[in-house]
């Protein structure tokens, strides 16, 4: 298992202010970041990469599809631009040394038309995965497809709706992000709901109920923790929430106040709570 924490914490861009960030995020005892890529003309691969090596640290990309985008929009023109976009993103974060792109990729964020999804979407969004196939084997990377709450999407909001999607995709290289701060507004049982996605899961997020710091709230962590083990889950653990004050990017993830004294806080002792609890359990004395 490998720990991450998303870079949004600190900063809504890559920068050299970010990329200096990175000794004391490998210091605290992380594996690797998560950074943006949202749109791949800006995200500085070379730079990215040095830091990574400088620091010995691996990452992974989040995204989410800009406004005019949609893998679901019943406009082919608007799908084949989505296709595109996704391709390219594959192919810089390939560039930049990850192996896992996760997000709600299938509309943009906070896209909610009134109604429910229709089969038409699904079928187009299963459409566009199935065609990204290639690109995304070629280039060693993996999808992880996020379901959101019902607040920010009506497309996926459910591990059961994700776990579904995928399996009608049926590529390796697509899977499920699991992220619990979603999935405690949106599950009956957060740990049996992880539990449901089984070999569909590629990466999680491990958010507190308001993306505060990992064990600090009501989110069931022990059940969660017990979930990861009994899947023999062994792939990133990433922590996601979101600094205070990051003009749009905290405004579109609604933090409308301080989750911890200090942002960072949020990553570090966050950091040191999951490696406890998913610490392997003591095998019985025979």
């Amino acid at each position: 298992m490998k720990f991450g924490v998303n870079t949004f914490i600190w900063a809504a861009n890559i920068d050299a202010d970010l990329l200096a960030r990175f000794a004391a995020i490998q210091r605290e005892g992380f594996d690797g970041v998560e950074l943006p890529l949202i749109h791949p003309e800006n995200v500085p691969v070379g730079e990215i990469r040095r830091s990574l090596a400088d620091q010995r640290l691996d990452c992974t990309f989040c995204s989410v599809l800009p406004q005019g985008f949609s893998a679901i929009s019943e406009d082919a023109a608007v799908r084949q631009k989505t296709r595109a976009h996704l391709a390219e993103c594959v192919r810089v974060a390939a560039e930049a040394g990850a192996r896992t792109i996760a997000g709600p990729l299938y509309s943009p964020v906070g896209y909610l038309p009134g109604r429910r999804r229709t089969e038409d979407e699904w079928k187009r969004g299963v459409e566009c995965y199935q065609s990204l196939g290639g690109t995304l084997q070629s280039h060693g990377v993996t999808i992880a497809v996020e379901p959101l709450n019902r607040f920010e999407t009506y497309f996926l909001n459910t591990a059961a709706d994700a776990a579904r999607f995928v399996g009608e995709v049926g590529h390796p290289n697509v899977g499920v992000l699991f992220d619990t701060f979603h999935a405690n507004i949106e599950e009956k049982d957060v740990a049996a709901a992880l539990r449901s996605v089984d070999g569909s899961l590629k990466h999680f997020h491990a958010c507190e109920n308001d993306r505060g710091t990992p064990g600090s709230g009501h989110v069931d962590w022990p059940g969660v923790f017990q979930a990861l083990r009994d899947l023999r889950y062994d792939g990133w653990v990433t922590i996601e929430s979101f600094g205070f004050a990051l003009g749009e990017l905290s405004a579109a993830a609604s933090i409308w106040r301080d989750l911890a004294p200090r942002a960072e806080d949020i990553a570090f002792e966050g950091v040191r709570f999951l490696k406890t609890g998913l610490q392997p359990e003591p095998r019985a004395q025979a």
